[in-house]
């Protein structure tokens, strides 16, 4: 895409934008481009919380649409309406977990709601589709390092690791990115995908980790750690993410996969131990009183040992490296955690769901 995106207005569809990673994506997106139109889809599922964006709601070039990706009609209708040239689609069932209790729901989202937003994009762009690109077009489509499976005690995932999904999460996000590709040889569909290390930062919903254990440490409960403590993930700051994937928005090459991970890697109990340490001093607690709030719990079933990003790609093509340390990263994350206990407060009572739920419902008849 390169210069040639400002060469006229374009309308950028940003799907599973009201949730964490894709809150921050829309945010910079409609700061950054004033000369284009950021429309967020978004099912507003339990991880999706509009009060993520408050700040940018009113801008004149935001539009929010609630709409299912599953919902091949509506998002026919919708690309149809709009005319989106872009696609940024983050929208995803995520927690591996839940992928464990209900697969079909994360095959349903993650495998059969991207194919719809492919379907509709090929029919949209087809007099734009040539196999040296689509003429501005874009499919981007954000994926996870655990398609690649687990590592040993060394090495690293590189965009060229073999596919080895372990999880039903993994597997319906791996299946997804295999669709992206048949459609960009099949159909000359111009896409770039991207592998993403675990996330962390504002915004997050409390089932995961580390905003999970910051509230639990708040209110002084049990930190439950799976097994022993010693599964290895590499941390990557989700403003560091949104400012890379805004990078291969406009100068990732077509046809290509680029990994974006955070150079931090850390086991489990190491990261809890920092965080303990962090909140302790944060909250004016006596050294060590958080650590006696870790509890071992029993594993998962499928848990990958360990997950480590070679980003060098991203690095040498787009000059992109993480801004923060996972240190630094991890007492910004806590200081925004602390000064918005309103907005945790909201989320683990649900409020958060209220006004917006009944707002959309009403604006939509249903």
């Amino acid at each position: 895409m390169g210069k040639s995106s400002k060469l006229k207005t374009k309308n950028i569809l940003i799907t599973g934008g009201a949730g964490f990673i894709g809150s921050h994506v829309v945010r910079l997106f409609v700061n950054s481009y004033s000369e284009h139109h950021i429309f967020n889809l978004d099912a507003l599922t339990y991880a999706g919380n509009l009060e993520n964006l408050t700040d940018i709601e009113n801008k004149e070039n935001y539009t929010f649409l609630k709409a299912d990706i599953t919902d091949a009609d509506k998002i026919n209708d919708l690309f149809a309406e709009y005319q989106f040239d872009a696609v940024i689609h983050l929208a995803a069932e995520s927690h591996v977990d839940r992928s464990i209790t209900d697969p079909l729901a994360f095959a349903k989202t993650n495998i059969m709601g991207t194919l719809n937003l492919l379907q509709a994009a090929k029919n949209t762009w087809k007099s734009k589709l040539h196999p040296s690109g689509g003429q501005g077009a874009l499919f981007y489509h954000i994926s996870t390092d655990e398609v690649y499976g687990t590592l040993g005690a060394t090495g690293l995932f590189t965009e060229e690791t073999n596919y080895d999904p372990n999880s039903p999460y993994s597997a319906s996000k791996a299946s997804s990115d295999h669709f992206v590709r048949a459609y960009g040889e099949t159909y000359a569909l111009p896409y770039v995908i991207s592998n993403c290390s675990n996330n962390y930062g504002p915004n997050q919903f409390p089932e995961k980790l580390i905003p999970l254990f910051i509230n639990n440490i708040i209110h002084k409960k049990n930190l439950p750690v799976y097994g022993d403590g010693n599964y290895t993930r590499d941390w990557l700051y989700v403003i560091d993410h949104a400012i890379a994937i805004k990078l291969l928005f406009e100068k990732g090459k077509l046809g290509e996969t680029y990994n974006i991970g955070g150079f931090n890697e850390w086991k489990n109990i190491d990261l809890v131990k920092l965080l303990c340490r962090q909140m302790d001093k944060k909250l004016g607690r006596e050294k060590g009183e958080s650590e006696q709030l870790i509890t071992f719990v029993n594993d998962r079933p499928g848990h990958d040992l360990r997950y480590a990003i070679d980003a060098g790609k991203i690095n040498k093509e787009l000059d992109w490296k993480p801004s923060v340390t996972f240190e630094e990263g991890l007492s910004k994350t806590i200081d925004w955690y602390l000064a918005n206990e309103a907005w945790m407060q909201h989320v683990t009572s649900g409020t958060y769901q209220t006004y917006y739920r009944k707002q959309y419902t009403s604006e939509e008849g249903e």
